[in-house]
């Protein structure tokens, strides 16, 4: 329907915008991942976007990458999930942090995301795996979200080819204070004995 708009920001108020395209106002509800990334109002500014009817609402939420969108529509994938989670799940976490707590399968850090129990995580985890692997991974030092430890050594693991699986039996027996190249050098020594 509406995929993409570009206009001038006419103002912001989260998690709602209002951005005039050619005249016409469209109200978007956004996570606080875009919204933080938006211009001073008067500002021109383009985001894709994701229509949705519902039986007693339509709704418009915007978005700066593609890569929100397409986690934005995956999470609603899982069942029980609808839009209020998928935008807590975006302004609560980057798309590459999101990506790496589910190929790590960390649960903890999951359930702290406003609306996500001990249940839903799991569930997300499962679900969302196989499809988070071509959704971009947080760069060490980009000064992206800091990772820890586990998650650098989950990341170098899975730039080393094993897959969400393997890496999170490889890695379970890390302690909180274990370096990643420890973690590492101990999940290859693992993977070798196995």
């Amino acid at each position: 329907m509406i995929g993409r708009l570009r206009g001038t920001l006419v103002s912001k108020q989260a998690p709602w915008i209002l951005l005039e395209v050619g005249g016409v106002g469209y109200e978007l509800e956004v996570p606080m991942s875009t919204y933080y990334d938006l211009p001073a109002a008067g500002e021109a500014v383009t985001l894709v976007t994701h229509y949705a009817v519902r039986e007693d609402a339509v709704a418009l939420y915007g978005f700066a990458t593609e890569a929100e969108r397409r986690l934005f529509r995956d999470v609603q994938k899982v069942s029980g999930i609808g839009a209020k989670i998928a935008l807590a799940v975006l302004s609560g976490s980057s798309v590459g942090e999101f990506t790496r707590m589910l190929q790590t399968g960390d649960v903890a850090a999951l359930v702290k995301i406003p609306g996500i129990g001990k249940k839903t995580a799991e569930r997300m985890i499962v679900e969302l795996r196989e499809r988070s692997q071509s959704l971009p991974l947080p760069a060490s030092g980009s000064g992206a979200m800091p990772v820890d430890a586990i998650g650098e050594a989950s990341i170098a693991l899975q730039q080393l080819g094993y897959k969400p699986a393997e890496i999170s039996r490889m890695v379970k027996d890390a302690k909180p204070t274990d370096s990643a190249e420890d973690i590492i050098r101990a999940a290859l020594k693992s993977a070798l004995r196995s």
